[in-house]
């Protein structure tokens, strides 16, 4: 059970797959298994529990296990994907959007309620990925010359926000992660914006998505919003201090083989 530091703009499975060769190189097993607990998006950094061999028989468990982020969510504007793998599509008013109003409606948000998930996500819709149809929806609109209107093609689901706490509050979009340069993930430009960016820590339960949660505090303040950050830094038992990053997964079974 590996606790890996995902970088950002790598999928999930990127990490799976660089992790699953070198494994296989170092157990000398053609057929081992390497799967994760708990999908991180693209753009996001921190906790990805990578379980090899034996252990990939507790990611069901470890993925219902609560989960801890640092989100950075920009308002005044919204992007299709609800964070920056897409680009701005709308400008939206930032009359009601504060610090002391942001802090006024984070309690409303605490609890059991229903949430719909980006449409740009891993969820199944009827057997087909959500992102497959919305970007096949993107790909129409765009070709049509209109707005693009994802339409009413998720159903919320039932999920638990146990504690929602701001930590800062700025006035332009704070970007603190290490980008090395070699993910295959676009980044939305938006070095230019000047939009005021809450940093908030979620604790949350399995299928939370900070990104609708981001949408839904615009909602909330009468704009609108995007996660312009996201780093998980506790789950499965685990919490940030214990991530090793994947340079010293690879490194370790690298040498380790080699001995």
């Amino acid at each position: 059970m590996l606790p890996v530091d995902k970088p950002y703009r790598w999928t999930s499975a990127d990490v799976i797959r660089k992790i699953k060769y070198a494994a296989i190189r170092h157990f000398g097993k053609k057929n081992l298994k390497v799967g994760h607990a708990g999908t991180l998006d693209p753009l996001a950094t921190g906790i990805l529990l990578v379980c090899i061999g034996p252990a990939t028989r507790q990611a069901e468990e470890l993925q219902r296990s609560p989960k801890e982020y640092i989100a950075g969510v920009s308002f005044g504007a919204t992007t299709p994907s609800y964070d920056l793998e897409k680009d701005i599509d709308a400008r939206c008013p930032l009359d009601g959007v504060s610090e002391a109003a942001l802090r006024a409606v984070l309690p409303g948000f605490i609890g059991e309620q229903d949430q719909v998930a980006p449409l740009f996500s891993a969820k199944s819709v009827d057997g087909v990925r959500a992102y497959e149809t919305a970007r096949r929806l993107l790909r129409e609109a765009q070709r049509e010359g209109r707005a693009f209107d994802p339409g009413d093609v998720l159903q919320s689901s039932r999920i638990n926000i146990y504690d929602l706490e701001l930590l800062s509050w700025h006035e332009r979009i704070v970007q603190d992660f290490k980008d090395d340069g070699t993910g295959r993930i676009r980044v939305a430009d938006v070095s230019g914006e000047a939009l005021p960016t809450a940093m908030i820590r979620v604790a949350c339960s399995k299928g939370t998505y900070i990104r609708a949660l981001a949408r839904d505090l615009g909602e909330a303040l009468g704009s609108g919003a995007f996660l312009s950050s996201l780093r998980r830094t506790k789950n499965g038992g685990f919490s940030i201090e214990d991530a090793v990053s994947l340079e010293e997964v690879l490194s370790g079974f690298a040498g380790q083989a080699g001995e």
